[in-house]
């Protein structure tokens, strides 16, 4: 019989926690952040958030953050634009309360990790997960296992410099604000109205991405890539672009197994979390010594 896990994605505006059974949320709640407020407060209000759900059986609680995290004390740094989060020991706070693990990670390992155990990702040992809206986020699966590096800052390639600003500037909502005055969603309302501005716009957007996905090859040379966030929903618009772009990368091997899509998952932020928790248990299976039993004579 599966078995509930508690899935949380904590955002700057809004939190939201979902009872996750197998691959199906069964139940949910969201509720505003309340940014302005202390830690405390925001952890109460999450901690009262699942007590809402009233699930007395769970196994553990995945929690996905925008910020840095120390995954193995639990410990979030520098959430952003929650301006009281500059060290929360939230891994202690939620365990102390409910007596269930609790995994911790960043907001983009989230989605790699969610892809990789509930979505197309699962048939590949080694993807990347690229999440685009305000900001751009990458999350990474090796040898079919998570890797966040230090502080759970592993793949942070927006903050690459790049042309006159950063990766991010140029690959994510920030480049149709920075270069045209306009938000993402309104370009993607456009360009589905046929708007020819706004289809060039995402076309040069498409470029700008497929440099950025090179560099990733040069680095990880995953076998699959998946997109996520806002930004993502206009694929349709920018794909000719960036295939077009990632087609001069030299090795071209690597460029024909290459899978590069955007995401099918609904609901990847709390999948994803729920992940984390499949994930620990999966590896504390794996990972459990064996007993060697004695004959006594």
């Amino acid at each position: 019989m599966e078995k509930n896990i508690v899935a949380v994605d904590i955002g700057a505006t809004k939190i939201h926690i979902g009872i996750v059974r197998g691959s199906h949320i069964v139940k949910e709640v969201k509720f505003p952040t309340n940014a302005g407020t202390s830690k405390e407060d925001i952890v109460n209000n999450l901690i009262r958030g699942i007590e809402s759900l009233e699930v007395k059986d769970f196994q553990g609680i995945g929690i996905g953050v925008p910020g840095l995290v120390d995954e193995k004390q639990g410990i979030v740094y520098d959430l952003v634009n929650i301006a009281s989060w500059k060290e929360v020991h939230l891994k202690k706070y939620l365990q102390d309360h409910f007596h269930k693990p609790v995994r911790i990670t960043n907001d983009a390992n989230v989605f790699a990790l969610g892809e990789k155990i509930f979505g197309q990702g699962s048939r590949f040992q080694n993807i990347v997960g690229i999440t685009m809206g305000t900001g751009f986020g990458t999350g990474i699966i090796a040898n079919n296992r998570l890797y966040s590096g230090s502080f759970s800052s592993a793949g942070e390639l927006g903050s690459i410099p790049y042309l006159d600003a950063t990766i991010e500037d140029y690959c994510s909502g920030k480049f149709f604000k920075n270069q045209y005055q306009i938000s993402g969603k309104e370009v993607f309302e456009r360009a589905e109205e046929g708007d020819k501005l706004c289809r060039d716009i995402l076309n040069e957007f498409g470029k700008q991405l497929g440099n950025a996905v090179k560099i990733l090859l040069f680095i990880l040379s995953p076998e699959a890539i998946f997109l996520g966030g806002s930004v993502s929903r206009s694929f349709k618009y920018f794909e000719d672009e960036l295939q077009k772009s990632i087609s001069t990368f030299p090795f071209k091997k690597v460029l024909n197994k290459l899978v590069l899509q955007p995401s099918e998952m609904s609901n990847v932020a709390i999948l994803g979390a729920a992940a984390l928790i499949v994930s620990e248990l999966s590896e504390e299976k794996i990972s459990a010594p064996k007993v060697k039993k004695e004959i006594i004579s």
